[in-house]
């Protein structure tokens, strides 16, 4: 007997989430097989989620956990109606950040109407999408989308190596799903995305660099080529640059 898609997809998913974690600066807090304490104690309707012990999550096994998965994040953005491959790239994208975001974000892409719910309007522009572009193409616009997301994230510096690394295994195996692959202008795409996460970066280098700078005449080190800075001037404006980046990006995740 054929699997169904949804359970290809699933071990796709669950190839990323492995077992029980619980990373501190995860705000999803204890999590295994990539469902978090509260998900956990809402499906099992224990209010408030807290009173669900974290050993209950530590024992969660692989038939729940399916069950879960579909009530709350295949069914709800409409997997078994969609082209394979997309409903790979959907599917994960909603259980990584959730179901809301990513339909909104598909919806952004196809240029309906972003309701987060996927109904015969949104299903229509997909079809519309592949048939005159290709499906390929808008699993590869969907999954930079999804990176551009990720890269805003307060705590891509702790988890954007796996963030990216997901993104692009989950991208490959949805277009092989769907029997095709990136195109050159596609590949241009994700180079600009790759280029505008390391440039989100680059304050932070010139930040560093005058902070250290500051330092080192401090402790009366003569750097010529920054005689016209004194120590404190420096310290200081490495400060201000660290701290209004960081009020910046936190504006944009709020947006």
């Amino acid at each position: 007997m054929a699997r169904s898609r949804f359970d290809i997809c699933l071990d796709e998913v669950l190839r990323h989430e492995g077992g029980y974690a619980d990373h501190p600066a995860d705000p999803g807090g204890a999590t295994n097989l990539g469902i978090t304490h509260k998900t956990l104690a809402r499906w099992r309707r224990i209010s408030p989620w807290w009173k669900l012990p974290k050993s209950a999550v530590q024992a969660l096994q692989r038939a729940e956990a399916a069950r879960i998965y579909r009530a709350s994040y295949w069914d709800r953005v409409q997997g078994g109606q969609l082209p394979a491959g997309l409903d790979l790239a959907l599917f994960d994208f909603a259980v990584n950040s959730g179901p809301d975001r990513a339909i909104r974000m598909l919806q952004a892409e196809l240029d309906v109407a972003a309701d987060g719910q996927i109904g015969p309007l949104t299903l229509d522009a997909v079809e519309a999408f592949a048939e005159r572009k290709g499906l390929g193409p808008l699993i590869d616009a969907f999954c930079n989308r999804r990176l551009g997301f990720l890269n805003r994230l307060s705590t891509f510096a702790v988890f954007g190596k796996g963030w990216t690394a997901r993104v692009a295994a989950v991208r490959k195996a949805a277009l092989s799903a769907a029997g095709t692959t990136s195109n050159p202008a596609i590949k241009i795409s994700q180079w600009r995305t790759l280029m505008d996460i390391l440039n989100g970066y680059k304050t932070y280098i010139v930040a560093a660099f005058m902070l250290l700078a500051g330092l080192a005449q401090m402790l009366g080190i003569d750097l010529p080529a920054l005689d016209s800075g004194s120590a404190g001037h420096l310290i200081m404006e490495a400060l201000a640059v660290l701290f209004l980046r960081k009020g910046l990006k936190g504006d944009i995740g709020r947006a």
